[in-house]
């Protein structure tokens, strides 16, 4: 009979055969944007086209809308902002959508970065009105950096805004990559009629809806019919699209699978507008799994033994349990709940007995996935995020996620000493889920670990979540340091230390040496010119 070994990830070639069938089904992307730029709301109207959900929630607490399912913080459902990422799987026909939504506010790039190491392809979200925005750069960055193909989506083009051919130079002129626009706006930002689409030439009209809580009703007309309904902006529409055509813009797969072009498309998330449209482009032209990479520099292929790699630890997810869930990426093979796999960092089995699969912040029991699959490990303390969990043979290894240099940093301590325990339980807690970055040193003792963070916010998160979570009120006490490097050799240590720079350990084993200022950094390197120091630029 054909089938796993789960204790040992055998496979039969029918099983092959299966994982590259089921393989070819899955899109598993993210959706990077600017703060504001509508990123929970169109996650949720993606999940609303997909009928996994009967109504949106797009802005918490107007006019009595649900939060988004998305974000399940109290933190974000106060701010209504997105700052921790969040996986939703769920069908769309016959195809697995694996969606990632991220944190939008620059001080968690970090978590947005080890989300982009899990996902195929991402949807760059834009503002009708404020097109590229700072951390729409950054988060383009590392998807370049990555060469993660990406599908532009412009949001609130029911809202007055910038032109569309001026939103289309600023993406070729600011990120060089060609727009190759499948949908054209009819109606200026504000005005908006519809869309021209680009692949066929007919019109594609919207209906608003009622706080656009429920589908579009979607109209479909005739070039000719668009043209005595609309009129002069259907025109416009058409003059526009072929100056397009004629300056290079039709869509072309290879670049966009090379990451050197990006289909786009034009909308409204909140009102369901243009949404269908994109959920349809990600199902035809979002890439397929592909083999990954491991530490080796080789690739593992889809249909070898199971293996996956940690991108995501979260806690307190289920108030009611406070448990532990890891997310992990399928690479390869076929995982079935149950299974007894390799945790490679320790050579140690892990039982999968309690698989779950995700949708926010609710939960159900999985018992099959595929490679583009994310697997939620329950009460997996042992992993932390870059870990990789392997069935079988030999040995295998995927590139451990970096953690980003930090810019700021905060001594922390209980305020009650009688809750010693619980703040140590927590910061280690927060510390594997890598919500803020923990140094320590003999020189300060266990009690006052500093946390170190990319953005200030974190430390409202860590704050928040100690006394929520743990009962612990802390006392933070800001530190000076706004220079950060590597130490090479330890042995240097003590020419580091004093009263305007120090040097702590991280919980990767990393020792990290803060100064106050890069004055102080130089004076240093001119009297110990030998010292081993390596810059952090972006992750380390």
């Amino acid at each position: 009979m054909a089938g796993n070994d789960p204790a040992l990830g055998r496979q039969t070639k029918n099983d092959e055969s299966q994982v590259i069938r089921e393989a070819a089904r899955r899109r598993t992307f993210a959706v990077i944007s600017h703060p504001d730029a509508g990123k929970s709301t169109l996650t949720e109207a993606l999940a609303l086209h997909a009928q996994v959900i009967s109504e949106a929630g797009a802005v918490h607490g107007k006019g009595g809308r649900k939060g988004v399912v998305s974000d399940w913080l109290e933190m974000e459902k106060a701010r209504g902002i997105s700052i921790t990422s969040a996986a939703l799987q769920f069908a769309y026909g016959d195809t697995v959508i694996n969606l990632l939504d991220t944190p939008g506010h620059s001080d968690f790039s970090e978590d947005t970065y080890r989300v982009l190491a899990a996902v195929d392809c991402a949807v760059m979200l834009l503002d009708a009105a404020k097109g590229l925005e700072p951390q729409t750069l950054k988060l383009f960055d590392v998807c370049r950096h990555r060469n993660i193909p990406v599908i532009t989506f412009v949001n609130k083009w029911d809202r007055p805004g910038r032109g569309a051919l001026e939103l289309c130079d600023e993406i070729s002129e600011r990120i060089s990559l060609r727009p190759m626009p499948l949908t054209w706006p009819v109606g200026e930002a504000g005005a908006f009629k519809g869309v021209l689409d680009r692949t066929d030439g007919g019109f594609i009209g919207f209906t608003r809806n009622a706080a656009g809580a429920s589908r579009a009703t979607i109209q479909t007309m005739t070039a000719d019919e668009a043209a005595e309904s609309v009129g002069e902006e259907w025109e416009q529409a058409g003059e526009e699209s072929e100056l397009l055509s004629i300056s290079g813009a039709d869509m072309d797969y290879d670049e966009f699978l090379d990451a050197k072009a990006t289909p786009v498309l034009f909308g409204s998330a909140v009102l369901n507008f243009g949404v269908k449209h994109l959920l349809d482009l990600l199902v035809e032209l979002a890439p397929r799994p592909t083999p990954r990479p491991d530490v080796d520099g080789g690739a593992r292929s889809l249909e070898a033994p199971f293996s996956a790699f940690v991108f995501k630890v979260q806690t307190g997810m289920d108030r009611a349990h406070r448990d532990q869930v890891a997310f992990a990426r399928v690479c390869s093979g076929r995982f079935d709940r149950g299974m007894v796999v390799t945790h490679a960092a320790s050579g140690r089995p892990f039982a999968t007995k309690y698989a779950q699969q995700v949708f926010g912040q609710q939960r159900s029991t999985l018992d099959v996935a595929y490679p583009g699959d994310v697997i939620g490990l329950v009460n997996a303390s042992n992993l932390r995020v870059g870990d990789t969990l392997y069935a079988g043979k030999p040995k295998v290894t995927f590139p451990g996620l970096p953690s980003f240099a930090p810019r700021h940093f905060a001594t922390v301590a209980a305020k009650d000493p009688g809750r010693a325990k619980q703040f140590r339980r927590g910061v280690e807690q927060l510390e594997q889920e890598g919500v803020v970055q923990v140094l320590r040193s003999d020189r300060r003792g266990e009690a006052t670990p500093i946390f170190a963070a990319v953005g200030p916010m974190q430390f409202e998160v860590a704050t928040d979540r100690l006394q929520n979570e743990f009962g612990v009120t802390i006392l933070l006490n800001h530190l000076p340091y706004t220079v950060v490097r590597r130490l090479g050799d330890p042995n240097e240590r003590k020419l580091i230390d004093g009263h305007s720079s120090e040097v702590l350990t991280r919980g990767d084993g990393a020792e990290l040496a803060l100064f106050t200022d890069d004055i102080t950094l130089r004076l240093l390197l001119r009297k110990h010119p030998d010292v081993k120091l390596e810059s952090l630029a972006g992750g380390v």
